[in-house]
């Protein structure tokens, strides 16, 4: 009985009995929404998913004549400028420090990537409500206090833009811990023999070792991280919404791409056809950006 349930055959019935419903839910709950979304982007469709009436590629065009989605790009591209660098260096940093410990690498690893299971709505929150308060009992005003400066109104001052304090140390709290595992990964696949043809080199230790040894070896890593660090970028919502929308509704700075999309689609006006033409636009943008830096980096070219 065993040999026969291990048959060629009852392999291929095994995989699709723990396969199929992972292979049914994916299609049913994110490859068909795309679909429908890129046809609806050809159609008139206000307050319904249904399409009311063809109107090709009107509702690209109106979209990249729009001032505010244009705007959310750009908003994309500063958010980009300053969360990728910053998070590349500190989990990089953080990388580097743990995997020199002696001891208790794994407490010290744990405890760098627990806020990687915090949601971004709470640890967004956590930022707006008590640290980044605009009123004195906020940690940071309260600390600004200590030295006598005036309070900030962190998420409502333009000039200087504060809000991005807030919104990048926010991401950057969530995700370096992730980032950090993955150069933790990369750092102990460099062969020992490396750093010990270095020292009888002459190398020394710290950033001449670094720099001629651990950090081409972490190259693959490297634009792997660069990459994920992206396209997370453009797909930032959690953080800005939770942050600047108010009851008022969201302000018209800062505004990310599927902020604007959100309240495209389902704002006042409810014009999906609008929504999933710029949602199709967005998504061709990830693309081409993920493909030019794949061919920059040469991701998958084989080492010399």
């Amino acid at each position: 009985m065993p040999s026969k349930l291990l048959g060629r055959q009852n392999r291929a019935l095994w995989f699709w009995i723990f396969v199929g419903p992972f292979v049914l839910g994916l299609t049913l709950f994110t490859y068909v929404p795309l679909a429908w979304s890129a046809y609806l982007s050809f159609f008139d469709a206000h307050n319904t998913v249904t399409p009311a009436r063809f109107v090709g590629l009107d509702n690209y065009m109106a979209m990249l004549r729009d001032d505010a989605f244009t705007g959310s790009l750009v908003t994309f591209l500063v958010f980009t400028a300053f969360i990728v660098p910053a998070t590349y260096v500190l989990s990089l940093s953080l990388a580097l420090m743990v995997n020199r410990l002696p001891r208790a690498q794994a407490f010290f690893r744990s405890v760098f990537f627990l806020p990687v299971a915090c949601s971004y709505v709470v640890a967004a929150l956590i930022w707006k409500m008590s640290i980044f308060n605009g009123v004195r009992f906020g940690l940071a005003n309260t600390v600004l206090g200590w030295f006598g400066a005036d309070q900030i109104a962190w998420l409502s001052t333009t000039d200087p833009p504060w809000y991005w304090l807030v919104i990048v140390t926010v991401r950057l709290w969530l995700q370096a811990g992730f980032y950090m595992v993955l150069f933790l990964a990369g750092l102990q696949r460099v062969s020992p023999r490396l750093y010990e043809a270095a020292a009888v080199d002459g190398a020394r230790p710290g950033w001449q070792v670094f720099r001629h040894i651990t950090f081409p070896q972490l190259r693959a890593t490297s634009v792997a991280v660069v990459l994920l660090l992206v396209i997370n970028a453009f797909q930032a919502f959690d953080e800005f919404y939770n942050l600047l929308a108010d009851s008022r509704g969201y302000p018209p700075y800062a505004r990310p791409p599927l902020v604007y999309l959100y309240y495209t689609a389902l704002g006042q006006g409810q014009n999906l056809g609008l929504g999933s033409a710029g949602a199709v636009i967005l998504a061709l943008i990830i693309a081409v950006v993920t493909v030019v830096q794949a061919r920059w980096f040469g991701l998958g070219r084989k080492e010399d």
